[in-house]
């Protein structure tokens, strides 16, 4: 019996702000991770031609930025153009591939747009046409935080907490796509899944010796969803294919185990362990700790007593 991860989760238990929170870092305060730079001040601006009107560049290195574009009344006829320019020095800049705005009149003006900038140059700014008119409008740039290197060790703490608690368990705490491999189908009427809790089967597929594939019908068998591990059960009057399979893997059955694809969806005292372990991570960051010369051969006690009661037997 063996197992393959096919799609891994798109999320994780613990967001990076749960953590920081946990350990006490970080602000977690909105108010506090956002400021507003303006690069173009609001006011009622003149006619300018082929981009003339010129954003004051604001830095968005390690910063998410989002480009806010309040528009106000339009005179007769009058319409603004604006797009966003990057640069690397804040003296030349380029256009940002997907950077222009809805053109603004009179049939769209007292509108904000926004875009969020995802380039990888550390200056932004915008630049503007005025036509035939003068409008009113203002330009900032939002920013969050700045995304440090710390944000991502601790990003990475967090999968490998989790997933060394997977592993503990024998559980899968987010949704996440598995296939196990069988060299035959079993004698028994059923077919164990590891990694509770089992979600749904995907597909039965079984290959031939001459590697042809063929596909073991749902309406054969019952999914289990209930006992841990799950399992696919015959349903009454079905037998599993007497086909010659080839030599290794010759039954392959795709699956989704998880308790869910949203962080509230994992129980707490799961989310717990994870900061717990992530936290040790944090604070022990090489095999030993300079204080003393063992090894940390064994998980925090408090993450084994929150574990000690979950824990799967494995198939």
């Amino acid at each position: 019996m063996k197992t393959k991860l096919i799609t891994a989760p798109t999320i994780e238990p613990v967001t990076l702000a749960e953590l920081e929170e946990h350990l006490r870092i970080g602000s977690n305060n909105f108010a506090d991770d956002i400021d507003a730079v303006q690069s173009i001040a609001p006011a009622a601006h003149v006619i300018a031609a082929a981009y003339s009107l010129l954003g004051t560049g604001v830095d968005v290195l390690n910063y998410r930025a989002l480009v806010v574009f309040s528009a106000g009344l339009c005179g007769a006829g009058g319409s603004v153009a604006a797009k966003i320019q990057e640069s690397d020095d804040n003296v030349t800049f380029t256009d940002w591939t997907g950077g222009a705005f809805t053109t603004v009149t009179e049939a769209n003006d007292n509108t904000t747009y926004e875009k969020a900038y995802t380039g990888i140059k550390q200056y932004i700014r915008v630049v503007c046409t005025v036509a035939v008119a003068t409008c009113s409008f203002g330009i900032s740039v939002v920013r969050e935080s700045p995304y440090s290197v710390e944000d991502t060790y601790l990003e990475g703490l967090i999968v490998a907490a989790r997933r060394i608690i997977e592993n503990v368990t024998n559980r899968r705490l987010i949704e996440q796509t598995w296939e196990l491999a069988l060299d035959e189908f079993p004698g028994a009427d059923l077919i164990r899944i590891p990694y509770p809790p089992l979600k749904s089967i995907t597909s039965v597929t079984y290959y031939d010796v001459d590697e042809t594939a063929a596909t073991f019908a749902a309406t054969n068998y019952h999914v289990d969803t209930y006992g841990e591990p799950g399992n696919i059960v015959l349903a009454d009057g079905s037998v599993w294919p007497s086909t010659t399979l080839r030599t290794v893997n010759g039954v392959v059955v795709r699956y989704v185990c998880g308790y869910g694809d949203e962080v509230t969806d994992v129980p707490q005292e799961y989310r717990q362990a994870i900061k717990m372990l992530a936290a040790e991570f944090y604070e022990h960051r090489e095999a030993t700790d300079r204080l003393y010369t063992t090894k940390f051969s064994e998980l925090p006690y408090g993450v084994q007593m929150i574990l000690g009661l979950e824990r799967v037997v494995p198939v």
